[in-house]
């Protein structure tokens, strides 16, 4: 976890830029272009249902991207965990996305998993991927076209994944983490979570978090499903005294809302990205790994 290594996912993550972040506007613009592909990435929270206006509305042309049931590995043990490059490249073809398709993807809730799909399909190798801002909501308030199902494609593409694994870590690697200078663990979660006073949504885990990560939830950064302003993210990352030259590890209750940080801080210049796949639905679990309380 040292300051040689990050180099190259700096590398990797600037490769060919791409806006992370589209408007409304910018899709009504180009929803029906060729090499567009705009993929559902809705999520509901843990212990609850899908938001039901996802159900009747969907957005003109969206394929389903399941990261829960589908996109995921469905070896683990732990919930909605990254699916190997072979998988992965297997079911994006199957939605029809080549190299040079430019990817939106959004949820039902405004913000919240869309930018997990975001992650992965950068971590996969593919850099032309964008969330939508504000996501469904934003756009059925835009009047944006919408129909009642969703989109299958009619052909397969020629998307072939090149993992880069320096994106993501483990727990070994977040337990060497807590005493190195050249990282910061963010947690997303809620402040009664971090601290330990609320219940987790999911049974069977410690309350609290890793000693030593900082609080930043996700819910922060939103303004009524929208990222807030560059500036304002900003603001909020050097309350936590980030540095550009660390390692940002990013984590939350199973690896969804973390990646609204990671997006985050990715729009205000920061590079050495990663996410803690497992997040607490691991580190909460296991009697191994060190739990710190607020006091």
């Amino acid at each position: 976890m040292g300051s040689d290594s990050p180099a190259q996912k700096i590398l990797i993550m600037s490769q060919h830029p791409s806006p992370a972040l589209v408007s409304i506007n910018w899709l009504k613009q180009h929803l029906q272009d060729r090499e567009v592909r705009v993929l559902d990435a809705s999520m509901a929270p843990p212990g609850q249902s899908q938001n039901k206006t996802s159900d009747t509305a969907v957005i003109s042309g969206a394929q389903v991207f399941d990261m829960d049931k589908v996109i995921c590995d469905p070896d683990s043990a732990l919930p909605h965990m990254l699916p190997d490059a072979g998988r992965f490249t297997r079911l994006v073809r199957q939605l029809g996305i080549n190299h040079n398709t430019q990817v939106v993807v959004y949820d039902s809730q405004g913000l919240f998993s869309a930018a997990r799909a975001w992650w992965m399909f950068r971590l996969m190798g593919h850099q032309k991927v964008a969330v939508l801002d504000g996501g469904l909501p934003a756009w059925q308030s835009a009047k944006g076209l919408v129909a009642t199902r969703h989109s299958v494609a009619t052909e397969k593409g020629d998307f072939t994944a090149q993992f880069h694994a320096d994106a993501v870590v483990s727990a070994t690697e977040v337990l060497k983490a807590i005493d190195s200078k050249d990282s910061l663990i963010i947690d997303a979660r809620s402040a009664g979570r971090f601290d330990g006073t609320e219940p987790e949504p999911r049974a069977g885990l410690r309350p609290g978090h890793i000693p030593g990560s900082v609080n930043l939830p996700f819910t922060r950064l939103l303004d009524q499903g929208h990222l807030l302003p560059v500036a304002e993210l900003q603001k909020h990352f050097q309350a936590q005294a980030a540095q550009q030259n660390q390692q940002l590890i990013f984590s939350c209750g199973s690896g969804v809302t973390a990646c609204i940080p990671l997006l985050a801080a990715w729009l205000c210049g920061y590079r050495n990205l990663a996410l803690y796949d497992g997040s607490w639905s691991e580190w909460g679990s296991r009697d191994d790994l060190p739990v710190e309380l607020s006091h």
